[in-house]
């Protein structure tokens, strides 16, 4: 089996376009959420994703964009974002939104969980420090957690009881790294806008049968996405971070 784990679309269609043919075909995409939000096409990435055997949970923007989600906690670039999101949604991908679970535990085996910002608060949540990443492992019963949020790729390993071990990702690109020893926290990046200096899409292929992943990166038409956001007079400043990966 061979599954596309994809995080943080963001309603960038160049981006999901690019990481689907990059990858080849798979078996199922699990995506850890946050389809639509900041990008020109949510319903054509939404669309895409239906398509496709997949797996997906909600994230943050996708609740924004339903208004289960006070838009007060967002900056006004997102939130200016989400609106515009909200009002070009057609009923049936609304309706796909609406149905996305929070968490998806076990979905192909005992060892996997999914969640988008951390497995205790799958929605908001982000784990950025090594507190927050250990507190997470308490809260699912799987393996690993496949997770996003941060737009930025990582592996977490659970050390100890009391703390936890940041794994860069240090192998050569595409080459696959076998899971564990022990419990872990798998961040594969985002999609549609990644925020660690590459502007690249990022993505990861995992076999949940041999236990490994590997972590990708595609180059994609960002300018394309870019014209349509300036078109479509969303904030100039999430139209223009896509061409530094920030």
């Amino acid at each position: 089996m061979r599954c596309l784990i994809v995080s943080d679309i963001h309603g960038n269609l160049e981006a999901f376009e690019a990481v689907l043919n990059h990858a080849g075909p798979v078996d199922s995409i699990w995506c850890l959420g946050d389809l639509v939000g900041y990008g020109p096409d949510p319903n054509a990435c939404v669309e895409l994703l239906r398509s496709r055997p997949h797996l997906c949970i909600a994230g943050n923007h996708d609740w924004s964009a339903l208004g289960r989600l006070d838009l007060a906690e967002f900056n006004p670039d997102a939130r200016e974002a989400s609106l515009w999101t909200r009002k070009q949604l057609t009923p049936d991908n609304l309706a796909f939104l609406e149905a996305l679970p929070k968490e998806l535990p076990e979905p192909a085996q005992e060892h996997f969980w999914l969640a988008h910002g951390s497995p205790c608060h799958p929605i908001w949540e982000y784990i950025l420090d090594d507190r927050t990443a250990t507190d997470a492992f308490g809260c699912f019963q799987a393996t690993f957690c496949f997770h996003g949020h941060t737009h930025v790729p990582i592996l977490i390993r659970l050390a100890n009881q009391q703390g936890s071990e940041r794994l860069a990702w240090s192998q050569p690109p595409e080459e696959p790294h076998t899971l564990g020893p022990g419990r872990m926290l798998i961040n594969p990046g985002s999609v549609g806008q990644p925020r660690d200096g590459n502007r690249q899409a990022s993505y990861m292929l995992l076999d949940p049968e041999a236990l490994t992943v590997e972590h990708r990166r595609v180059d994609y038409e960002y300018w394309l996405t870019q014209d349509k956001m300036l078109e479509h007079k969303l904030p100039p400043r999430l139209a223009m971070r896509l061409a530094y990966g920030l």
